[in-house]
């Protein structure tokens, strides 16, 4: 019964969309990919909204039932069926009766399962697509049966662009590369390190303060080239390259609509990532927690460990829990994290049944076992640090949202 009413809310809300886009025929940018959507957003979102009247996907409600909620900008109902009536006649209110309506909606739209990207895509018909990265090993793939097939279903995205609507990619992502050649009919730019990327990013540096003595990160600085020109810019309380894609984007996306660049680069350094994707925080004791506790994948494990291991500290502490929907590949990519995280970190934590492997991958890298320590939950595993932590510790957070490794960082 639950499932129909689910099913009958979705059509409503979904015909509903239609109708609304239809009506205020906003612009549109639409961002997917494996990993990075939710901080592309964020950024796109900072950036472009400093410009025109924007509204976002909420969290990370990129789902069949979160797309309609956000372009009709109702709320989740979640279990109250009294919301989820009144969101109908809200939306139906919108149809109606004229409203002040955003001129560019920024979407997450993510694939769970297939038909998920497809099946909106071609009434949601944007005039921006955003690739953001496709990785070997996506999170979700034992759902599809392999890593082309999911691909296919977010390529699906790039397809429904409008004739005058305009690309933007990951040049650094061979995957992504692949699958737009010769493929998508539509202009493109790039974003990325990449000598042909037509946002290019170059000299990456992590920011540092001084704190009781201790030397301990705080953001990063970077320089944008673009049409013969190199702007510097800035990210303040987050690390790591992933957010450096995300500000390119965001950039990319501000250039393309006709803002001026400089003023898009000094409102980037007001972004400001959700919790848990490589925040900069304060710990107990003056040490720094790295929170990038909101999912994880291979890729952005991989990339979580890049960051610890380009920090200068006393000593690194890697604390990482399990990788969720990973299908076949679950205990080769956990040995490969293990295997990576043994010439990073002074000491490995680790939280949850699957993270035997990254033990397994560590020790037989060469990681001293003493250093290594594992737990059934992030409860335990926080209390065990509360009382480990020392000053000018610097302590990465990684892993599935099953595994709530954010009680740690609380």
């Amino acid at each position: 019964m639950k499932r129909i009413f689910k099913k009958i809310i979705v059509s409503i809300l979904t015909w509903e969309s239609r109708l609304v886009l239809k009506r205020y025929k906003p612009k549109i940018v639409a961002i997917t990919g494996s990993v990075g959507k939710t901080s592309t957003k964020d950024a796109v979102y900072t950036v472009l909204s400093h410009f025109y009247t924007v509204r976002k996907s909420y969290k990370s409600f990129n789902s069949e039932i979160g797309l309609p909620l956000t372009i009709l900008g109702v709320p989740n109902g979640w279990n109250n069926v009294f919301v989820w009536i009144e969101n109908i006649f809200i939306s139906l209110w919108i149809i109606v009766w004229k409203q002040n309506y955003p001129e560019w909606l920024v979407l997450e739209i993510g694939a769970g399962k297939p038909g998920d990207i497809s099946s909106v895509a071609p009434w949601v018909r944007p005039d921006i697509v955003i690739l953001t990265s496709f990785p070997n090993v996506p999170v979700h793939v034992e759902f599809f049966g392999s890593t082309e097939k999911i691909i296919e279903e977010k390529m699906a995205l790039a397809y429904a662009l409008k004739e005058n609507g305009v690309l933007i990619i990951n040049q650094d992502d061979k995957a992504i590369i692949n699958a737009v050649h010769h493929k998508v009919k539509r202009r493109f730019v790039s974003y990325g390190f990449n000598e042909d990327s037509t946002y290019k990013a170059s000299y990456p540096q992590i920011t540092n303060r001084e704190l009781n003595g201790s030397i301990l990160p705080y953001g990063m600085n970077f320089k944008i080239q673009y049409d013969g020109n190199t702007f510097p810019a800035s990210m303040d309380h987050i690390v790591g390259v992933s957010h450096i894609y995300a500000g390119l984007a965001a950039i990319a996306v501000a250039v393309e609509t006709n803002c001026d660049i400089l003023e898009a680069i000094r409102v980037l350094a007001e972004y400001r990532t959700p919790p848990g994707r490589l925040s900069v925080i304060q710990g107990i004791n003056n040490s720094v927690i790295i929170d990038d506790t909101y999912n994880a994948s291979p890729v952005a494990m991989e990339a979580a460990l890049n960051v610890l291991e380009s920090i200068t500290s006393n000593r690194k502490i890697a604390v990482l829990g399990d990788m969720l929907e990973l299908g076949k590949h679950t205990e080769e990519e956990h040995r490969k994290a293990g295997e990576k995280a043994k010439d990073i970190a002074n000491m490995i934590v680790l939280v949850g049944p699957r993270a035997k492997f990254i033990a397994d991958g560590a020790i037989e890298a060469g990681f001293p076992p003493k250093e290594l320590y594992i737990f059934d939950s992030s409860a335990t595993a926080g209390k065990f640090l509360e009382a480990l932590v020392e000053e000018g510790d610097v302590i990465l957070v990684k892993g599935s949202q099953g595994v709530r490794m954010e009680r740690i960082v609380l």
